[in-house]
This record gives C-alpha cells, sequence and structure tokens, in this order.
C-alpha cells in the first residue's frame, strides 16, 4: 500500500510556489518528483560533514559509488543546511537543537511531499552521552521523553501551550535492533532517550559557565533518568519524533554515547576513537537500508 505524506497545513494548497528558503530550493524553480520522486530512505544528522560521509559510506555499500566520488550538496545556495542524494537515499544535516531540526524538518516533510514520495522511513543518526551505557553503545529510541521523562514534546503556539506525542516507531525500532543482532559489531540497546534544550545546564553537567546545583544532585538526577528508562540524551529527538507522527512517516532515532554520564561529563576520548563510535549508527542504519532493499 502507498502511504504518502500527510501536510497538517490546509494553507499550502492555495500557494502558486513554496519556497523552501532554508534549502535554496522552491517548487517554482526545482522539479521536486523528478529530483526526489525516487527517495525511499532518509538520514539526518546534525553535522554536514558526517552527512556527506554517510552518503559515500551507503553508495558504496549499495553499489551506487566508489570511495572517491564527490556527491554534490543539493542545499548549496544556502549554508544552512547540506543535503546529499544517491539512488533512493537522502542524507540531510540539521544542526544542534530543537530550533534548527524542526526548520530543517518543516522543510524536509514538504519537500517529500511535493516529491509525491511514498512508504518514506526516516532515521536520525547521532550522538549523545548516555546513562548507564559504556561509551560506544548504540540506543535505537523507543520513545523520546522531555527533561521530566515525560513522553511529550511542548510549544508554545499562538501564545497556548500545545503538547504532542513523541512515541516512535514500534516495529522499525525492533527492526533495527535485529539488524545490529546480524552485524554484531556493537553493544545496542532499546531504550527511552531524554531530549533536552541545553547541552550544559539542562543535562546536569557540572562543567559549563553556570551550575548552581552539586554532583550528588546532578547524580540523583540521572539516576531517576535511567529509572524511569532513559538510556542516552541529546537535543532534537523530541521534536523530531513530534513532526514524523503528525506527518504519518515511519520513524526512527539511532545514536551512539560518546561517554557514560554517570562517570563524568566531558568527552574525553581521543578524536580516532570517536570517529569510529559515529561511525555506527551509520553501518547500522546503512545495514538496514541494504536488507530493506534485498541487497544483504
Amino acid at each position: 500500500r502507498e502511504n504518502f505524506i500527510h501536510l497538517c497545513n490546509p494553507h499550502l494548497e492555495k500557494m502558486k510556489e513554496d519556497i523552501l528558503y532554508h534549502f535554496a530550493l522552491g517548487t517554482g524553480t526545482h522539479d521536486f518528483p523528478a529530483l526526489f520522486g525516487d527517495v525511499k530512505f532518509v538520514c539526518v544528522g546534525g553535522s554536514p560533514s558526517r552527512m556527506k560521509a554517510f552518503i559515500a559510506y551507503i553508495a558504496e555499500e549499495l553499489g551506487l559509488g566508489s570511495p572517491d566520488c564527490d556527491y554534490p550538496n543539493i542545499c548549496a545556495g544556502t549554508d544552512r543546511y547540506a543535503m546529499y542524494k544517491v539512488g533512493p537515499v537522502l542524507s540531510v544535516s540539521h544542526g544542534m537543537g530543537i530550533p534548527s531540526i524542526s526548520i530543517m524538518l518543516h522543510e524536509l516533510i514538504k519537500l517529500l511531499y511535493h516529491a509525491k514520495c511514498s512508504n518514506i522511513t526516516i532515521i536520525r543518526i547521532g550522538t549523545s552521552g548516555g546513562i548507564g551505557l559504556e561509551p560506544g553503545s548504540v540506543v535505537i529510541t523507543r520513545q523520546s521523553v522531555d527533561a521530566t521523562f515525560k513522553p511529550q514534546f511542548e510549544q508554545v503556539i499562538l501564545g497556548k501551550t500545545v503538547i504532542r506525542s513523541t512515541n516512535l516507531d514500534e516495529q522499525l525500532a525492533k527492526e533495527l535492533m535485529q539488524c545490529s543482532k546480524e552485524i554484531s559489531q556493537f553493544n545496542t540497546v532499546i531504550g527511552n532517550t531524554m531530549c533536552t534544550l541545553d547541552f550544559y545546564e539542562g543535562q546536569g553537567r557540572l562543567d559549563g559557565a553556570i551550575c548552581l546545583y552539586n554532583e550528588e544532585e546532578k547524580l540523583q538526577y540521572l539516576r531517576e533518568a535511567y529509572d524511569s528508562g532513559v538510556r542516552n540524551i541529546e537535543m532534537e529527538s523530541s521534536v523530531f519524533a513530534a513532526m514524523c507522527n503528525l506527518s504519518g512517516v515511519k520513524a526512527a532515532v539511532v545514536c551512539v554515547t560518546l561517554l557514560n554520564r554517570l562517570e563524568g561529563d566531558q568527552i574525553s576520548s581521543s578524536h580516532d576513537v570517536l570517529v569510529e563510535y559515529q561511525q555506527r549508527p551509520q553501518k547500522l542504519v546503512g545495514y538496514f537500508i541494504k536488507k530493506s532493499l534485498g541487497k544483504v
């Protein structure tokens, strides 16, 4: 069955042209169905260089490119986001934090709608701080929770507080977990992901410019998070889950943990170790895409 993108905005139908300003793309200047109509998998992550590395990796994995191929940035007309494509896979950067990823998602969802894409799977791949996990562990998110451990995304719209669900596709999470078992290269768990508005105080760090709590209070908070099912902390998953839910898109979040927050706050692993950690979500999602396309 064809499952098309659902737009929760009746005003768009009245517009003669839709300009995706932060992508430097528009329906009046670009043929979206021709450019993106074959997309089935969208992978998003914070860093432009990481998303370029991912498209090169998946191209080689799918037999659609070689290591020395160059992949042009489709959004080269702007410096806000970067976008790359090979075959049915789109790779897009989203910056850091809820505001940045939400702007990108508004325009990405409209792009997929205008391109008449169907049966889309969107996966966020990224890094996070772990709770009670060895550094390098990969967390597949069951549901995103806020800083009070509630599975919701809260936003003020027209002066009123709107609360949206942050559940992610349960079957997709199970399929990704099965893929991790099959490649068997690193520890992977399914757990809740806490999405915060800040990297320092919002995540209970002791090393920011401002900190008005002590170490015991920090550890008590992180233990409460663990007991509620939280296994990692990042800054994008709640709005990602909420917007994908409203648009009828299957979505998942796959993040590697760079440290165990119960043991410290600063990321002190060597550059080479961190690079290898960051490749783990790419390997897992790459294998999932290959398996979905019957190439495993």
